[in-house]
């Protein structure tokens, strides 16, 4: 539930702080007073797109900021980002938008993306307008209404169908290119498998080629190598045995040098000393390693034509198929993978075949489900939608909810046969859902879009959201202006269908109607103050006391608020609006207390 809105910098709005009943909460005000900036900042409070020419003139920014009762729901989407609610137990959620274009969003004092209150929406606001009676027309959305009122019922087959679907579309994709293009993964095969054979032959070795280079240089400059390293030698050690004893190697000079120091008997120099010990010792150990190059240096002709031999195959490999031999190698693995994959035999293709038509068998089970399951949740949802048109002025209308199988025609894709008949199977199932209209006695049931004018379609959208109220776990409704079209008798009984729904949910609703506003447990007002060149024209929203409720009835009321006759006809607006709640609530818990003793009984 939202308990609070603050707004500040939001179109006409400075600074605005709405405290919202957990009831019915309606919002009114003249034309242009700034009612619509409210709805705004409930939209962008719930993720939606921020645009720019929504912060007030002159405003660095616009800032929404809505506070919320944290219920498991929201606590979890709160949990998943590592925010926190507040000490009261409720749950602040903040959006920010700049002047300069730039979106931010905070949950429980945290910087989220705006994605995260998008989420935290789904489980908490539900936002209908008259673009919502729009989209009501569409097939799609028609389908997506039955299934929210059926709840688990198709939502659990329909998960199941969807799962087969996307492998027995995979399935059947596979099946057609290995048919259709046989010829050409056959041609694939064959240069897959000329390359194995000779990677095979030539068996390549992880980093084979980096160690032939430098084998190979070695071999083919022994001569070279053997003189560098002799020479680095005789600096070590000087003359061998019988040479001249004048050249002296660094070892022996070393040695020199520490006799001195050591003779000196100063302890700086003997400290010397310590170190030349270290450096005497490392070069005895290169002394001994290039004696062992040395002795395994080796001038080899014929190993060094068996190292180049060996070069020139792997070149021949690189060549081909990548820039080095670990890259062949890794070619090499990727074709034995994709060979596995390319069988075209007659046994292979009927073993695909068979797999598909297996999975089309179980997808039309999961199909058939999902159909039926609707077909009983469409004649529950016609039923008290249609109980709810009786109350909203419209005593001989009907809604009927078709579901509709959609058959496939010649060639369709993702066709399925579903007992005899071949279906189209979407991503949503086989059916198409139609909500039709009998606007009245012996009238041929019509399509919303042809049997249902303005006002008629913003009853049957507010009689839906009724019959769906039990069905929908979202606590906050709002409804911004869906009671266009409608006057007389249909407005009070929208007002006292809007005050039922209150009951099981908090409902926020924006209105022009004067017998929609009486039903308000809490009424809050947009009113405007005049600009000027200096100060242009700003809005505020207030909570109205019993006495200016009356005042602002009156107005609505054909701008009668400075009449006795107006405020007498609106007192007398809410009287039977408090007649009229008082006997619902009196209903709702006698129908409560009544269930309860059936269950005791039963117990």
């Amino acid at each position: 539930m939202l308990a609070e809105m603050r707004i500040q910098g939001l179109g006409v709005i400075d600074d605005a702080t709405l405290e919202l009943d957990p009831g019915l909460t309606v919002l009114t005000g003249e034309t242009g007073a700034g009612k619509t900036m409210v709805v705004t900042g409930l939209s962008l409070l719930g993720g939606g797109r921020a645009e720019t020419s929504r912060v007030a003139e002159g405003a660095r920014r616009a800032v929404v900021e809505g506070r919320f009762s944290a219920d498991p729901a929201a606590l979890a989407v709160a949990d998943e980002v590592g925010a926190d609610a507040d000490e009261d137990g409720t749950l602040i959620a903040v959006r920010t938008v700049g002047a300069d274009g730039r979106s931010r969003a905070h949950l429980g004092g945290r910087s989220v993306p705006v994605g995260v209150l998008s989420r935290l929406a789904e489980v908490t606001l539900a936002v209908h307008g008259q673009n919502d009676q729009l989209r009501l027309l569409r097939p799609a959305e028609q389908r997506a209404l039955l299934d929210r009122f059926a709840g688990e019922a198709v939502g659990v087959p329909l998960e199941r169908y969807r799962t087969v679907r996307a492998e027995w579309q995979r399935v059947a994709a596979e099946l057609v290119e290995r048919r259709d293009g046989a010829r050409r993964l056959a041609q694939e095969a064959d240069l897959l498998r000329h390359g194995l054979t000779e990677i095979t032959a030539v068996d390549p070795q992880p980093g084979e080629d980096v160690e032939l280079v430098e084998l190979a240089h070695r071999l083919s400059a022994a001569d070279d190598l053997r003189e560098v390293a002799s020479g680095a030698q005789f600096a070590l050690v000087g003359a061998e045995d019988g040479g001249d004893p004048d050249a002296p190697g660094a070892l022996a000079l070393i040695g020199d040098a520490r006799h001195r120091l050591a003779a000196a008997g100063d302890p700086h120099l003997t400290a010397l000393d310590a170190r030349l010990e270290e450096v005497l010792a490392l070069l005895g150990d290169v002394g001994v390693e290039l004696t062992g190059y040395l002795d395994r240096l080796d001038a080899d002709p014929e190993r060094l034509a068996v190292v180049l031999s060996r070069q020139a195959e792997l070149k021949a490999l690189t060549r081909k198929y990548a820039a080095d031999i670990d890259g062949v190698i890794a070619w090499a693995d990727a074709a034995r993978e994709r060979l596995a994959g390319l069988d075209t035999s007659d046994e292979a293709l009927s073993a695909l075949a068979a797999r598909r038509d297996a999975l089309g068998l179980e997808l039309a089970e999961h199909a058939a489900a999902v159909t039926a399951a609707r077909a009983e949740a469409a004649a529950r949802l016609a039923a008290d939608t249609t109980g709810e048109l009786g109350g909203l002025a419209m005593p001989d209308a009907r809604l009927l909810v078709a579901v509709v199988p959609r058959e496939a025609g010649p060639g369709a894709a993702d066709a399925l046969r579903v007992g005899p008949t071949r279906l189209v199977a979407g991503t949503d199932g086989v059916d198409e859902v139609e909500l039709r209209l009998v606007a009245h006695t012996g009238a041929a049931p019509l399509p919303l879009h042809k049997g249902a004018s303005g006002g008629e379609l913003s009853r049957v959208m507010l009689a839906l959201e009724v019959a769906l109220a039990g069905a929908d776990p979202v606590p906050t409704m709002v409804f911004d202006e869906v009671d266009a079209g409608v006057g007389g008798r249909a407005a009070v009984e929208i007002g006292r269908r809007l005050a039922r729904l209150a009951a099981r949910h908090q409902v926020i609703v924006v209105t022009h109607l004067p017998q929609v506003a009486a039903y308000a447990d809490r009424h809050l007002v947009v009113d405007k103050t005049a600009g000027n060149d200096a100060a242009p024209t700003r809005s505020r929203v207030r909570t109205l006391a019993e006495g200016d409720r009356i005042v602002e009835l009156a107005r609505m009321l054909a701008g009668l608020d400075d009449t006795d006759t107006g405020r007498a006809h609106a007192e007398e607006l809410l009287g039977a609006a408090r007649a009229h709640r008082e006997a619902d609530r009196a209903g709702t818990n006698g129908a409560v207390r009544k269930s309860r003793r059936k269950t005791a009984a039963r117990v």
